[in-house]
């Protein structure tokens, strides 16, 4: 009888952790940590210790969605956000080939310098505009180098129901105040975290029975918006619902990136393109308002 499998998981308590620990439940033994894990440690803070819990746990999959995400922060911080996310990654890639395991870890749209409007192919070049992207792009690399068994999914404007997120933050403003300010000249796809979780562990289904399917891929929601007509989706939804706002579609105003000057440069575009992952694991991404419209019916209705 085959032994079931073994898979670690690490950032347990972040929005694409808390739903990868019902994807990959089924897929065998789960051990989950975060940062405050006792048997075992999850800071990723904590170099030595992550390697030997890794030692210690001998799992046949690693899963990484531990990460320093504060992209402002890390202008301030650059040690800390390098810690977390690329040299704990590169401990996690060097253990990984130790026991044998496949590592899955998360990157970022933020590793381009989000210029032109085409959508970003893995192949392109990377040019991170901030701290949190160089980072970010380290972490890949150094994966890369130490481990040639790896997932590495590059995402981008994730949220979840869980924790705060842009629609939450909108529709609380929305009660407050007359009119809302929306950035405009930034394009990407909001992308579940329900969804980078199921399809990570299909993911990992299939890599373990086709080991050529090792690589890095993009997997974001399909279609594009802006920040401005992902607000403007999120109200006229959220009205349909029965939720009451002060503010209206038309007192919701497009402003470009200038009018809210950040430490952190953002990318213009975040489009990703994801036919690599779409044609290599058989799957098709669901256009990104379907997502939206969950997770609104759920925060609203579970009030």
């Amino acid at each position: 009888m085959q032994k079931p499998l073994k898979i670690l998981l690490f950032g347990k308590n972040g929005q694409v952790g808390w739903e990868l620990q019902r994807s990959l439940a089924v897929l065998g033994d789960l051990v989950s940590l975060g940062r405050d894990s006792v048997d075992y440690c999850g800071d990723f803070s904590n170099l030595a210790g992550l390697a030997e819990t890794i030692q210690k746990i001998q799992p046949d999959v690693i899963v990484n969605a531990a990460a320093y995400t504060a992209v402002d922060k890390a202008e301030s911080e650059p040690e800390l956000a390098r810690t977390i996310n690329a040299l704990a990654p590169e401990v996690l890639a060097k253990e990984a080939t130790r026991c044998g395991a496949l590592l899955v870890h998360y990157s970022t749209d933020y590793v381009f310098d989000g210029s032109g409007s085409q959508p970003w192919k893995e192949s392109d070049p990377t040019c991170p505009l901030n701290t949190y992207g160089a980072t970010k792009l380290e972490g890949e690399q150094l994966i890369a180098l130490h481990c040639a068994r790896h997932l590495i999914f590059r995402t981008s404007w994730v949220y979840a129901a869980r924790g705060n997120n842009f629609a939450k933050t909108l529709l609380s403003l929305a009660k407050e105040r007359d009119s809302l300010t929306v950035i405009d000249d930034q394009t990407g796809a909001p992308t579940g975290a329900d969804l980078l979780a199921d399809i990570t562990a299909h993911a990992i289904k299939q890599t373990l029975r086709s080991p050529e399917l090792v690589g890095l891929y993009h997997l974001v929601a399909s279609g594009e918006t802006t920040w401005y007509n992902y607000a403007k989706f999120v109200i006229e939804y959220a009205q349909r619902l029965g939720e009451k706002t002060k503010v209206t579609l038309d007192t919701i105003e497009a402003v470009p990136t200038s009018s809210f000057p950040t430490p952190a440069k953002r990318p213009h575009n975040s489009q990703l393109d994801t036919g690599l992952l779409q044609n290599n694991f058989g799957v098709t991404l669901p256009e990104w308002q379907q997502s939206v419209v969950r997770m609104l019916e759920e925060i609203i209705k579970n009030k």
